[in-house]
Formats: structure tokens, C-alpha cells, sequence
């Protein structure tokens, strides 16, 4: 099984790195190795390698903007993303535009030649921390959506006013509400949402995504 490989990363010392590592792996040849994202699209009009290592963070075009532009003009590359953002949320934009691998540039050598392996091969690759990331961000966003679904309006309404710092006088008079029915409101979200206090609703709140 012999993989050619391209690389698109403005670190002279990551592209310096991968053409030093690759020797010792006979079945992975670099065919490619790109400063930026213009002299990468230039580059692959003449030849396209069967998987690439794509920075996201480069001066003129990111990672995130180039994978949609390469996967509609090359539909066959695989795409798998050498990175150094350990973040959730960057792994899952990545993969929503269509990577099909997400790399730290801190991983041994051995996963670095496993992951492009794998990706060859049309499988999807994630170290086993990354995972476990975005198993809990994903987690946390079902919770939030589930939330949001389970409160009515009314109470969506007295949520963000609670975390723009309103008392329960306050919000009584400006929706137009008896402070009973206010207090009742709010012992209602502070059920659904699982805190005891207006300070817990106010950092859970914000953390969901449930107000601003």
C-alpha cells in the first residue's frame, strides 16, 4: 500500500518535520508541501496526493474556508487536519465541512502515520482525547437543545431577563406579571434546568446557550 501525501502549513519547522519522519515509512510519500493556501490550490492543479495535512490556521486561507473549496474541486481527497487547537469545536466545524481526520501536532509519530491510514482508507480518525471532547460538547449541546425545547416562551422570556440581572419585582413590571407568578416562573425554569439558586440558573443558562 503505497499513500502519497501532501502538506499545507505555514510552520517551516512542521513541513521540515514530516519530510525528516517519512523516510522511516516507506509506504507514505510526500508529494507536496505548501506554505499557504494559494500555492496549495496551485499546486494541486498539477498533481493531487491521496491524503492531505491541512493546517486550519494559515495567513490567507484557513483550513475551515479551504476543505469545502478542495472537497467540491477534488471529491476523492481525503482531507486530515494537522492541527494545534485541542478544541471540540474546531474538530467538529472541520468534520461538518467534510475532514475526514482531526490530528494534534503533538501526536507521536506512529499516530501520525496511523491516522493517515487510516484516512486513506476512508475511515474516519480522532485521537482518543479528542474524542472524548466532543462526545461531552456534543452532550452538552443535546442538553441545551433539549432545554430550550422544554421551555415555554413565557419562561424563555424571564430566563434572559433573570440573566440581565433583573430582580423578580423588576421583571414582574416590566412583563406585566404579579411577583407570585414571577416567582412561580422561576422555580419552574430553576426545575427544568436542575440548579438551586438565581446564580447556578444564571451560569447554567449562559453556559447552554438558553440566553446572552
Amino acid at each position: 500500500m503505497r499513500i502519497t501525501i501532501s502538506i499545507a502549513d505555514d510552520h517551516p519547522m512542521i513541513r521540515d518535520g514530516l519530510q525528516n519522519i517519512l523516510p522511516h515509512y516507506p509506504n507514505i510519500v510526500l508529494k507536496g508541501s505548501y506554505k499557504n493556501g494559494t500555492t496549495l490550490l496551485a499546486g494541486l492543479e498539477h498533481y493531487l496526493p491521496d491524503v492531505l495535512l491541512l493546517d486550519i490556521q494559515m495567513p490567507d486561507l484557513t483550513g475551515d474556508e479551504l476543505t469545502p473549496i478542495l472537497l467540491k474541486k477534488y471529491p476523492g481527497l481525503k482531507i486530515l487536519v494537522l492541527t494545534n487547537f485541542e478544541s471540540a469545536l474546531y474538530a467538529n466545524n472541520m468534520f461538518k465541512r467534510g475532514a475526514h481526520g482531526y490530528l494534534l501536532k503533538t501526536a507521536e509519530n506512529i499516530t501520525l502515520i496511523s491516522a493517515i491510514e487510516k484516512v486513506y482508507r476512508g475511515e474516519q480518525f480522532v485521537e482518543e482525547r479528542m474524542q472524548e471532547k466532543i462526545r461531552q460538547m456534543n452532550i452538552r449541546d443535546k442538553n441545551a437543545s433539549f432545554s430550550k425545547s422544554t421551555l415555554t416562551p413565557r419562561e424563555s422570556e424571564i430566563l434572559q431577563l433573570l440573566v440581565n440581572g433583573y430582580t423578580a419585582p423588576q421583571i414582574a413590571e416590566t412583563c406585566f406579571l404579579s411577583l407570585r407568578t414571577v416567582v412561580n416562573y422561576r422555580t419552574s425554569i430553576m426545575l427544568k434546568l436542575d440548579v438551586n439558586n438565581t446564580a447556578m440558573l444564571v451560569k447554567k443558562a449562559l453556559t447552554m446557550g438558553l440566553a446572552e
